[in-house]
């Protein structure tokens, strides 16, 4: 019986753009959005992963397409769960691809996903715990669009074979003498016997942090240069294109 009927899905095209909003279940906020390479090589070619690295500020996000999302994405969106009764209240996280005809939805999800989040979280200039404590308690205290400050990009490093597999136990020889002044985000390691070593696929994220996205890429870059290790993947075309079109 499953062969009994065929759906056909309209191909969608363009960019894509990742967007984290916070909703108390009637007012909603949004981080600042992002974006993030899938594919595991440079240009967008190879297998998709989980992502290989991500970027903040996206120039695509302007202003007027951002209240096309509020009107036509978000708000029904939060306004349909309430019709159902639902009182949700917390983050919405919307996959888009910004198609000639406007943003249309990808995927949603219900939490903060990485490498977005490690990119938006350290440029958002605010109160997290406030905000999120707010749209808890059903009193968000801010709409709209909320304060990002400078630029992030995050570049990944992954296992050797990720992401058909994973390669694990291979020591990170640097991780041990990171200083306080730069921001790594861990996801497949392990500390034995005083040594870092790989734990499974994507193993790291470099973020580099700055007034503009050059500086910010060169900076992830490097630390991402410090860390490598045996077999480490990684793409160095992470937020390449904006940064060129930032120094134009």
């Amino acid at each position: 019986s499953a062969g009994s009927s065929v759906l056909i899905e309209e191909r969608l095209e363009g960019p894509e753009l990742s967007l984290f909003a916070v909703t108390d279940g009637e007012r909603i906020a949004w981080f600042e959005p992002s974006r993030d390479h899938k594919r595991l090589g440079e240009g967008d070619v190879g297998p998709n992963t989980g992502g290989m690295g991500a970027y903040t500020p996206v120039a695509d996000a302007t202003p007027e397409l951002m209240e096309r999302v509020r009107l036509e994405i978000l708000e029904p969106t939060v306004a349909m769960l309430r019709s159902r009764g639902l009182d949700y209240r917390g983050l919405l996280y919307a996959g888009l691809m910004l198609t000639p005809d406007g943003p249309k939805v990808l995927e949603y999800n219900c939490r903060f996903g990485d490498p977005e989040t490690q990119v938006v979280l350290p440029a958002f200039d605010g109160d997290l715990y406030g905000l999120l404590l707010s749209a808890a308690r059903g009193t968000l205290d801010r709409t709209g669009a909320l304060p990002s400050i400078g630029a992030a990009v995050g570049v990944v490093l992954a296992s050797a074979g990720y992401p058909a597999s994973s390669t694990k136990g291979v020591e990170i020889p640097a991780l041990a003498g990171l200083g306080d002044d730069v921001l790594v985000f861990h996801s497949a390691t392990r500390f034995h016997d005083g040594v870092w070593r790989t734990n499974g696929g994507r193993v790291l994220s470099g973020v580099g942090q700055a007034p503009g996205l050059a500086e910010a890429r060169r900076q992830a870059q490097a630390l991402t240069d410090e860390l490598i290790f045996d077999g480490a993947q990684r793409r160095c075309d992470i937020a390449r294109q904006e940064a060129l079109e930032e120094n134009r």
